[in-house]
Parts: structure tokens; sequence; C-alpha cells
């Protein structure tokens, strides 16, 4: 298993929290992203929102690829995912700007999470067309063409319905292409994910119903003539000594306000998102929905969860916790270190 986080570039998850004391600043994702390769993660996403979903549109957010960049530059092992949306970043442009940071970091340290919009007003605000939701899909289809092209070919041109280059020269090429990440539950999602992405990760969700999409996406490939895809699963993790403990600390964190200033905006996704269960209020709590992994008790509760993951095809873990570095530090000790001692044994 390989165990990544996201990166709190929006200050934090939890929407009915106002301060869960890490700031959306340079210098706490810094010294989070360097202390998290001291304490055994592998890879931290890094999430694309021009206004801040979980805080309200008024809290500050960090800019996604500018903050990898930096990220890269001041640690040496840490893979950055970083969201990427089509409808917001011209492809050739993308590929160049994502060149440079695999460089930076050495080769091989950059992936990208492709996401296709899902909130409307945002573009409004920032003045950029909005497709509806298989549009959005026709055009991240494209992109993702072109994107891969320009990590592989020179002097190629391509012209379809949203994007169109010609006669292209890229130089230098990655030391080592991107991984493509990329998630979605409708069926347009899927079958664009399982054509041109290397890896899905999904929403929280119990071991069964991962196994199930994991087996959906692998007959997918298999009929595509694929290799196996990769795949991960996001999930909000409490680790307690005791089981009533993680309860308590649960219940204070679901304890759901509508008023919050994230719910409008989680109104919004909800609308534009062709999601493939209903979604609760506690849902609402933390962002996606994270407590349905499950990774909430004691460090052998937790580590048997794990492993329940793993044997259903999970082969990355996107942890989201509160506060970040000192949940991330209990989950190191408890869970990471807990699971290698039992391997080696």
């Amino acid at each position: 298993m390989r165990y990544g986080y996201w990166m709190p570039v929006f200050g934090g998850w939890l929407r009915n929290v106002e301060d869960e004391q890490m700031e959306a600043s340079w210098a706490y994702v810094k010294r989070l992203a360097q202390r998290s390769e001291e304490i055994g993660f592998d890879l931290s996403l890094i999430a694309e929102l021009n206004l801040n979903d979980i805080k309200g549109v008024d809290a500050p957010s960090l800019d996604a690829w500018s903050t990898a960049a930096a990220i890269t530059a001041v640690t040496s092992s840490l893979e950055l995912m970083v969201a990427v949306r089509p409808t917001f970043h011209n492809p050739a442009l993308l590929a160049k700007q994502a060149t440079n940071i695999d460089r930076i970091g050495g080769g091989g340290r950059l992936s990208l999470n492709v996401v296709s919009s899902w909130w409307s007003e945002e573009a409004r605000k920032f003045g950029v067309h909005f497709d509806e939701h298989d549009d959005r899909y026709a055009r991240t289809a494209e992109w993702l063409e072109i994107v891969d092209r320009m990590w592989k070919e020179d002097h190629f041109s391509f012209s379809g319905t949203y994007h169109q280059v010609a006669d292209i020269v890229m130089r230098p090429k990655p030391v080592k292409k991107p991984v493509i990440y990329a998630g979605g539950e409708s069926e347009k999602a899927k079958e664009t994910i399982a054509r041109q992405c290397d890896a899905y990760v999904m929403h929280g969700d119990e071991p069964e119903k991962v196994k199930a999409k994991i087996d959906d996406m692998e007959r997918r490939r298999d009929k595509l003539n694929l290799p196996p895809m990769t795949y991960g699963v996001a999930g909000y993790a409490i680790v307690r000594e005791t089981e009533q403990a993680a309860l308590h600390e649960l219940e204070r964190i679901t304890d759901v306000k509508q008023s919050a200033a994230g719910y409008g905006n989680y109104q919004d996704w909800l609308s534009n998102t062709k999601l493939d269960q209903h979604v609760s209020l506690q849902d609402y709590s933390v962002s996606n929905r994270g407590l349905r992994s499950g990774l909430i008790g004691t460090p052998d509760q937790v580590a048997e969860r794990v492993d329940e993951f793993e044997r259903a095809g999970v082969g990355l873990l996107l942890l989201q916790c509160s506060p970040q570095i000192e949940e991330m530090e209990r989950f190191s000790e408890a869970v990471i270190e807990h699971r290698q001692v039992g391997v080696g044994a």
C-alpha cells in the first residue's frame, strides 16, 4: 500500500469547523510536505479550485500549480499529484508547465489528477465557459490526447471541437511521463478514464463497494486490451487509543450546521455531478465522502481496514485528517509502522 494525503490548500476539510489549525499558507504546506516524507507518506494530492469550496468563497485558498512547483523544489521523494481541470488550462501550455515541474523534481515525481470540473459558479466568476457534463468529458478526451502526444512527439497537429494545435514542438520532454489519475462515477467518466488514464481514484466508500468499482474498471480495460490500472481511494482518518475516543471525535466533526459557509458550494457540486449514491449531510461534513471509508477507530481497527482495501485491489490511500500534521503523525506511528511490522513478522 502507498500512503498519500490531500494537501490542505483550503485550510482544512471540515465544513462545519471554522478553524482547523492548518491555515491555507505556503509556510504550512511546506512544513507538512517536508514532514510527510519523514514519516512514511509517498504522495500528496494538490486540489485545484480558484475559490474555497470547504470554508466558503471568501476564505483563502492556494493555487495548485505554483504550490506544486514550490513543494517539488523543497522535497526529495514526495510524488505530487496535481489536480488539473481542462476547462481552465490550455493543454499545450499545461504540458509544458508540467514538464518543467517534473524536471525540477528530478523526474517521476509529478502526476496529474484530471478533473472535468463541477463548479459552475466558480467558472462564471472567473469568466470561464462551463460545459454540460458530457461535453466536459468530451473536452477532457481531446485535452488528454494533446497532452499525451506533447510529452512523446514533436511536429504534430490536432484539430478538434474544443482544442487545436499546429505543428507543435515541445522541448525538453519530461524525464518520465507523468501518471494520469482521474475519478468519476458517470458512464461517460468511466469510459474516458478506462481509455485514456493510468489510474482511477475514488471517493471514500466501503472496501466491498470499492472492489466492485475496481472490477468494473478492469473489465473495461480488458475490452480495450489495456494493462491493469492503479487504484486509489479517499478516506478521512481518525485513529485513537480507544474506539470510544475515535467516535467522540467523529461526533465532534459531524455536528452539521447547514448555515456553514461552504454549504451552497456543496449543493452546486451535487447538481453538476452524476454520483452513483445518495449523499448524506454527514458526507457534507467531510469532503470526498471520506468518512465512508471507515478509517476510524483504534490502531488495530484502522490497520485491518487498510488490509481490507488492499485485498480489494486498492494500491493508494488518499487521507484527509484534521489538523493534518498532528493526525498524520498519529496515523504514521499507529498504522503505517504497525502494518510494516506485521509484514516483516
